[in-house]
């Protein structure tokens, strides 16, 4: 079992605990006059504050969906995505390999050709790179046959 959520939620309010950070601190410079650029420097750097005052507070806009539980599980059964306020979905071990799966699976259809894949899904799990040997692991267990390995897109998404 994968917790997605609770990664969710460590990551926002990390993130927005510096965004908001860093939004106090410049309207604090900006209000006593310690931003640079003359005239102009001051109104920018209440912008700036704000911008980034207001990402800092997103978090807590939003904490009922980052908090809601979302788990990905592996099991006898197969692989299913719990979601209870969400889009829940799940998928027999023996379905993956199927003809008219897309047709039988509409509750996936946002998964599909999702970001980069064609002809195929993808679910999103963040960039937490704990999660691979996981579910490496339970796809080598349960499903050894559909398992493809683990393979590098080349995808970075963040700072680098």
């Amino acid at each position: 079992m994968i917790d997605v959520g609770r990664d969710a939620k460590v990551k926002a309010l990390i993130g927005g605990s510096v965004a908001g950070v860093i939004g106090v601190m410049t309207l604090y410079w900006a209000a006593t006059g310690q931003v640079t650029g003359g005239a102009d420097g001051a109104p920018a750097g209440v912008v700036f504050g704000l911008i980034f005052l207001a990402i800092g507070l997103l978090p807590i806009a939003a904490w009922r969906r980052l908090s809601r539980p979302r788990r990905l599980v592996f099991d006898g059964f197969g692989v299913r995505w719990d979601d209870p306020r969400g889009k829940p979905w799940a998928v027999a071990w023996g379905e993956l390999s199927d003809l008219g799966f897309r047709a039988r699976h509409p509750d996936m259809e946002h998964l599909w050709e999702f970001h980069t894949v064609k002809n195929g899904y993808r679910l999103p799990l963040g960039s937490n790179p704990k999660y691979i040997p996981v579910i490496e692991q339970a796809m080598r267990q349960f499903r050894p046959a559909a398992y493809l390995g683990v393979r590098d897109e080349g995808l970075i998404v963040g700072l680098v």
